[in-house]
Parts: C-alpha cells; structure tokens; sequence
C-alpha cells in the first residue's frame, strides 16, 4: 500500500535546472513540516549525489542520508521500481511531449501520485484523455501545469471566484512585469532556461494533433452564458490593465483555466466562467519588440530547419531572454510579476437570469521570483497538499489541472504563507 512507502515525495529530474531548485526548496519546506521523508531520482548517481551536496550548501541541512533513486524515463522497469517506493513522484524531466506520458503510466500503475510542471497543452490534454478514468480508478492524483504556467492564472482564478460571492460569469487575466528600483534590475540575465525555450519550440507544431485530441476530450459543449466575453483585437490598449499594451498570452494559461473550470461545472455544477488571458505592457517600444520576435518564433518553428535554428541559438530568437544557462540566482530573487483578475457575473449564486451582469470583482496575485522560484515553491506545496488533504480532493482520483483539483483544499492559504500574495483590489 501506498501509505507504508518509504518515501512521502520524490523528485524526478532533480538534476536538471528545475530540478535542483525544486530540491533545495524542498529542504526549507520539509523542515517546516517536520516529518516529510522525501528523495531524489534520476539517470546518474554521481549527479545526483552532487545536488544533495549544492543543497547542503546552501541551505546548511545535513543531506547525507537522503534516498536517491536511479531512473529513467526510457526504461519502463525503471520507472515501475521508482514509482513503487514513494507516495508523490514530482517530475520535472522534460520536454513532457517525449518523455512525460511513461512517467505517468509507471505512477497510475504503482498507485503514486504524480505532480509535474508542464505548460505543454497536448501533453496534459492527451493525459487527461488516455488516463483519466484509470488514475480515478486507482485513487491516483496526475496533476499538470503545477508550476508557473498553470498554478498563477488557474489557482488564481479559484481565489477570485471565492472572493466573487455570487455567480462568476467571465474573467480576464493580464500578466504584467511589475516595476523595480534601479538597483534590482538585471537587465542582461535571462529570464528562462533552454529547457522551457525547447518545449515551446517543440510544442508549436503539434497544434494539429491538439485539435483532434481535443475533439474527442470535450465532445460535450459547456454552457456559456450571456453576455460572452467580448473579443479583442490582439494589440489593443485596456483599462482594465491600467492602460497597458495587451496581448493575448500564447502560453498554455487560458486553456489550463477553461478545463478547470469544465471541471468545476462537471464535478459541482457551477456555472463555467469565461476565460482569457493577455500579456500587459507599459510601453509601445516594448510591446513592438515582443511582437517582433514573436512573429519570428511563429515563423521559424513551422519548419524543421527553423526549429534547428531556434534551438541552436536560443539567446538570438529570444533577445537573450532563454539561455543554457538560465537566469542567475539574482536575478530570479530580483524578478517581479502580477496576475491582474478582472471578474464579472452576478451577485446572485443562482446565476444568470434576464438581467444582465450586476457585480465585478478585481483580485490580483504578485510573484517574487516567479519562474522557477515560484514554480519549485508551487509543485511542492501541491504534493504536500495531495498527502494533507486528498479527501477534499475531486472522485478517488483522475488528470487534473491545479484549480480543480485544489479548489476545495487550503492551497492557497499555503501559497500566502510562502509568499504568494493574494488580495482583492475592488469589489463593486
């Protein structure tokens, strides 16, 4: 049974960029939380044994007998012997369209639940449609996109239909950079690590498959109440966003946010908020370059040759925001963003009736080190939050974004507590 496993969290992937964050964040968490056994896997010993040192050394936790668990991806007996010693496989290895659906199967298998940090659409589409009816069936939680590109805009979505207090009907998120002094910026760091840069130069051309897959996943239409929320041109300037530059967000945000919030009408029967997101920029120079190279992107990652351009030099293709080596410890600690939520509905719970939309709710969230800082701080939390509270959890088990999953838990309670800020700007 699961619950005599010697191991409560393991990190798989723990040797790559993400994963010796995630590892030295779990070491302050798990001290916290005082009796959480937790460990380390991956294809080479020697490395991973070189992480639980680096960890040692910065956080001054004396790491020697921490379990370390060789695996790989490749190799099915590996992942089955893996996911059978722990209860939660965090799995950081990626691009998660080549090598996360194996990990996934092993953990359904074994009865282990299995945390990632995907912000890959067809990946966490085609895992809900494959496994969703076995993972419920096993009591087995697969959760996707539990890092930045998922937890922000979802959870966050979650906080703001709480805070509602009557029928939510649509929302609109704006990302924005949010001012610094002088004296933090780093300007010349990057702000991604290749590995990201590559699942989204991998992932563009798979938008075909994805509309198949989501053909078959969500056959049934969800209703969608009136008035629908209003199409914008892609460049506009908003006075939601305080005036700002917007641009429809291209990552993998919204549609994280419309399956939560299928599930939500699916599992509870409230009413399935509309959803977009957009990208807030102050300036026109600003909002021009992003386009620019956007376009580019766009463009190159169609074709094969073009993607070997892309990710043979990734520091061009993305004005040295994506590197090899990643952004710097500075300049992680230094980076700032904001999740704006602007929400409209009804002051009444019943919902949509002949008038027309009476409330708004503004909330917003702010990130420190919103990359991998945050997205370390989140997927931990997460599997601590399966081995707390699973029985406020959906069914026994199945695939599921962060907002439908933890929409009944104290996940963002816990976010608060290690510093994501939560607060409702204005409710009229």
């Amino acid at each position: 049974m699961a619950e005599n496993r010697p191991i409560d969290i393991l990190v798989l992937g723990a040797t790559g960029f993400t994963g010796q964050r995630v590892v030295a964040k779990l070491v302050e968490i798990a001290k916290q939380h005082g009796q959480v056994r937790w460990g380390v896997a991956g294809r080479n010993l020697e490395k991973l044994r070189a992480v639980l040192k680096e960890a040692a050394k910065k956080t001054g936790e004396n790491l020697e007998n921490i379990p370390i668990v060789i695996a790989d991806v490749t190799d099915e007996k590996s992942l089955a012997d893996m996911a059978s010693k722990t209860k939660v496989v965090i799995n950081v290895c990626g691009p998660y369209a080549f090598y996360g659906e194996p990990v996934v199967k092993a953990c359904i298998n074994s009865g282990t639940h299995h945390l990632d940090v995907s912000g890959e659409p067809l990946y966490m589409e085609s895992v809900q449609l494959k496994y969703h009816a076995s993972a419920d069936e096993k009591g087995v939680y697969v959760i996707t996109g539990c890092g930045l590109s998922g937890v922000p805009a979802d959870v966050g979505t979650i906080f703001l239909r709480k805070q509602f207090g009557g029928a939510l009907n649509s929302v609109e998120i704006f990302l924005s950079a949010e001012e610094q002094p002088s004296s933090e910026k780093n300007k010349s760091s990057a702000i991604g690590h290749y590995a990201t840069w590559e699942s989204a130069v991998n992932g563009l051309p798979l938008a075909k498959e994805l509309k198949a897959v989501r053909s078959r996943l969500f056959s049934k239409k969800m209703p969608v109440h009136k008035p629908r929320l209003e199409s914008r041109f892609p460049i506009h300037k908003n006075a939601l966003a305080g005036g700002k530059w917007c641009l429809p967000m291209k990552g993998a945000d919204k549609s994280i946010v419309v399956r939560s919030q299928r599930y939500l009408h699916e599992l509870y029967r409230e009413i399935p908020a509309q959803a977009d997101v957009h990208v807030a920029i102050r300036d026109f120079v600003s909002m021009s370059i992003l386009v620019f190279f956007a376009l580019i992107f766009l463009l190159l990652a169609k074709f094969s040759i073009g993607r070997s351009l892309l990710l043979k030099y990734p520091e061009i293709f993305s004005r040295g925001c994506f590197s090899r080596e990643g952004p710097t410890e500075e300049a992680q600690k230094n980076s700032v963003v904001s999740f704006t939520f602007f929400g409209r509905g009804w002051s009444q719970k019943t919902g949509p009736a002949a008038t027309l939309p009476d409330k708004t709710v503004t909330t917003k969230l702010v990130l420190r080190s919103p990359g991998y800082g945050f997205t370390a701080t989140s997927i931990i939390l997460c599997a601590m939050t399966i081995l707390e509270e699973s029985k406020n959890m959906p069914l026994r088990g199945g695939v599921y974004p962060p907002g439908a999953a933890f929409a009944k838990t104290s996940l963002i309670e816990k976010l608060d507590r290690h510093g994501v800020h939560f607060e409702v700007i204005r409710s009229t």
